[in-house]
């Protein structure tokens, strides 16, 4: 039986998730099928991912956009969103939608009564909460891509299947398995060969940065972008420390060696022997290497069951 998302998503237990969103009966998002190619479209949803970030308070430790779904590991930020102030929040906010009528008055420096300025704290404080809030990011970010793949498509319907799933993660062996899941996506596909030839993923973000800030506000059409600043992806802290802090607790180098093996194995298409030496960053956490093995490559099917949700 399927939760609801505000019982699946609670920042006291972990600020990290997984989130899934997949094309209606499996059709392409991407790529080619059959004499139409949609390839452009990953570019959209790069585009979109990154500068959601930047207006919302979330951060994001991993993405990989594929073929007919994508995914993402993200962090819920709150204390971002409490340093912000109300200007801050409006701001944001207008740059994805008009706005209500009280708050464009106020913005424009229109004069109003003492009710109309309660009204518009009430409304802000309103905005700044859905800021913060996994389901608005998504909104944010599927709607728009649904709406630009009908009009390219001349049709109209679903887009996307159902809801998006999120999946929490608990501890720091999940949120490592998971990243390592995401950005292994297209080397398991066969999409790609190397994590540097992975299109469309955090990693080859991380390994070669191209993000074009300008063209990606051109494809996204926000309202006023001129004061978009666009946020890095969630570094990583350098080592791994039992506290919880402000970026992801391992260190890149670690990271990019853990998925390096773990690649060499997924592919078995690759001649080759696999390296015999484990990387350092399993046995500091204490991971052992066929439950790695099984969470890297299978992470949706073994917490799939728990964690799927239709709020």
């Amino acid at each position: 039986m399927t939760k609801p998302r505000k019982q699946l998503v609670a920042i006291e237990d972990t600020p990290y998730y997984h989130v899934t969103s997949r094309c209606v009966r499996r059709a392409f998002l991407c790529g080619t099928q059959g004499d139409r190619c949609y390839e452009h479209r990953r570019q959209w949803l790069v585009d979109r991912i990154r500068l959601l970030s930047s207006l919302f308070a979330i951060d994001i430790c991993s993405y990989a956009v594929m073929s007919n779904h994508y995914h993402i590991v993200l962090k819920l930020c709150p204390e971002q969103v409490d340093d912000w102030t109300d200007d801050e929040v409006i701001e944001r906010w207008l740059t994805l939608f008009k706005g209500h009528i009280l708050v464009q008055r106020y913005v424009s420096g229109t004069a109003q009564s003492v009710a109309e300025r309660e009204e518009v704290k009430l409304i802000v404080a309103k905005w700044r909460d859905r800021l913060g809030n996994i389901s608005w990011f998504m909104k944010c970010l599927n709607q728009p891509i649904a709406r630009a793949a009908n009009i390219e498509d001349g049709c109209t319907g679903h887009f996307w299947e159902s809801r998006f799933t999120s999946q929490a993660l608990l501890s720091r062996q999940a949120l490592l398995s998971c990243m390592a899941y995401v950005d292994l996506n297209p080397i398991r596909a066969k999409m790609a060969d190397t994590l540097k030839d992975s299109s469309y993923t955090s990693i080859q973000e991380r390994i070669s940065p191209t993000f074009d800030l300008t063209e990606a506000i051109h494809n996204q059409a926000f309202n006023d972008t001129e004061n978009i600043v666009v946020k890095p992806l969630l570094h990583f802290e350098g080592s791994i420390r039992s506290e919880v802090g402000k970026g992801i607790l391992f260190s890149l180098s670690d990271y990019l060696q853990l998925l390096d093996w773990t690649g060499r194995i997924v592919r078995d298409d690759k001649r080759g022997a696999i390296p015999s030496s484990t990387p350092t960053i399993l046995k500091r956490l204490d991971i052992p290497i066929e439950q790695w093995l099984i969470n890297s490559q299978q992470f949706e099917k073994v917490v799939h069951r728990h964690f799927r949700s239709a709020a």
